[in-house]
């Protein structure tokens, strides 16, 4: 069902929005995290260890597919905001023809340097050989992140976030169901775990892409192009700093874990295993924030300036009441929490350095959703020039104070290096959005036909 954000009462209409995102980014988290508790517990330390290290890798990849996302997302919902349907379908083909291009030349460039990848982070001798065995086969599957993600897009451009929930429900269960069958009864080791994410994740987009196909059918307009030159660089304003900002936090990232590496597989795992507890909170707000970004893109397109404010601030309440549990949970409960992916074969090492992980991250999580809310905001209103500055001084920051205080600290001192990027980086958002300098290019899709 397609949703106009531009009417109803803010504060309700947001929230039905983002419910099922959230649902959808919770089921997201449970369907990347049945490969490290599969792993984890079925077959070794160094199995999550491995996959941990290789999935660094695979945030890549899945960065230039959510760069993809929000390219859609924003300038179609101010399509269709602006009841602009022709321009929507438009949109819609463009993206298609364009970021597939893209992704045929992600994977040509992943199975030629899988290996040389991972040798970059110095990834440990003992699980090398499965970190690469997983990559490849991730790198298989690109074709459905991408499309998955870029009908996701679509569907939050339109208003509709109940349907993706639908769909990643039945593909969360299925990867679970199918982790379990190829490990622990075929006995497949890592390769069962990467297989039924690929399987899973080819689910998922297809019944997608059925169910969008016919939703965009159903819209009547004039003939539309295929193929439009003048939409392919508005996706791309939008696109490409959301890429470049995904790969970048991504080898950002790498170039952490590259650090982290050094200290041996038994930290790698304990670190893994936080990481997966860490990016279930922050993907919840990462949730909320998309919502508003396509309420600020529809608002945007249909000229309801005035709602724009208070659905900003209704995000942040939600992001708040949200950020509760997870510092309560992580702060008091980490090592109980990272049970769920260190089996009773874990090192000490492992149990201590997960457990010490999300107690210096988890209290900085009330600044992190400030900080990722805001950058949804910027994103829905196309002020990508402010995004990109914002993402880069968490991003370089992060890095600096992660190799500083390594060598001050020892790994303790990786840890703290969230904190303060985000802390500064939320800082700048903040400016960026009272200030009022993304309100320069309201007007973004009306030249559009």
């Amino acid at each position: 069902m397609n949703k106009d954000l531009s009417q109803g009462p803010i504060l309700k209409t947001l929230w039905l929005y983002c419910l099922p995102l959230l649902g959808s980014i919770i089921l997201q988290q449970v369907y990347n995290l049945a490969d490290s508790v599969v792993a984890g517990r079925f077959i070794s330390e160094a199995a999550l260890a491995a996959v941990g290290n290789a999935t660094e890798i695979t945030l890549i990849y899945t960065a230039f597919a959510m760069g993809c996302n929000m390219g859609c997302q924003v300038i179609t919902s101010q399509l269709f905001g602006a009841k602009n349907i022709k321009g929507l379908k438009t949109g819609v083909s463009t993206a298609c023809i364009a970021f597939g291009i893209v992704c045929l030349l992600l994977m040509a460039f992943g199975f030629i340097f899988t290996k040389p990848l991972l040798e970059l982070i110095n990834t440990p001798e003992d699980i090398l050989e499965d970190s690469v065995l997983y990559l490849r086969i991730y790198t298989l599957g690109m074709p459905f992140v991408f499309f998955y993600n870029i009908g996701m897009g679509i569907f939050g451009a339109l208003g509709d976030s109940k349907t993706p929930f639908i769909f990643l429900a039945i593909s969360s269960i299925s990867n679970i169901v199918v982790d379990i069958i190829f490990v622990a009864v075929f006995n497949m080791g890592v390769a069962g775990v990467a297989w039924a994410t690929f399987i899973c994740q080819g689910l998922a987009a297809i019944l997608g892409w059925i169910v969008l196909y016919r939703r965009l059918h159903a819209m009547k307009c004039e003939q539309y192009e295929k193929f439009s030159k003048k939409l392919l660089q508005k996706l791309a304003i939008v696109a490409i700093p959301s890429l470049l900002q995904q790969s970048f936090i991504s080898v950002g990232n790498i170039i952490i874990q590259g650090i982290i590496n050094g200290y041996g597989s038994s930290v790698v795992a304990g670190f893994t295993a936080a990481m997966k507890l860490n990016n279930i909170a922050i993907a919840t707000f990462f949730a909320i924030a998309s919502g508003l970004s396509a309420f600020f893109a529809q608002n945007i397109g249909a000229e309801t300036y005035d709602r724009l404010n208070k659905g900003f601030r209704a995000a942040n309440y939600f992001a708040f009441a949200i950020a509760v549990p997870f510092i309560i949970l992580y702060s008091f409960f980490g090592m109980q929490c990272a049970q769920l992916f260190l089996g009773e074969e874990a090192s000490a090492q492992a149990f201590l350095t997960a457990k010490q992980v999300l107690l210096l991250i988890a209290p900085f999580y009330f600044i992190a959703a400030i900080k990722v809310i805001t950058d949804g905001a910027l994103r829905g209103a196309g002020a990508m020039k402010l995004f990109m500055i914002d993402t880069f001084a968490d991003l370089i920051l992060r890095v600096g104070f992660a190799f500083l205080l390594s060598f001050l600290l020892g790994e303790s001192g990786i840890w703290w290096s969230w904190g303060i990027g985000w802390t500064i980086g939320m800082v700048i958002a903040e400016i960026f959005y009272f200030k009022g300098y993304w309100k320069n290019n309201l007007d973004f899709i009306k030249d559009v036909n």
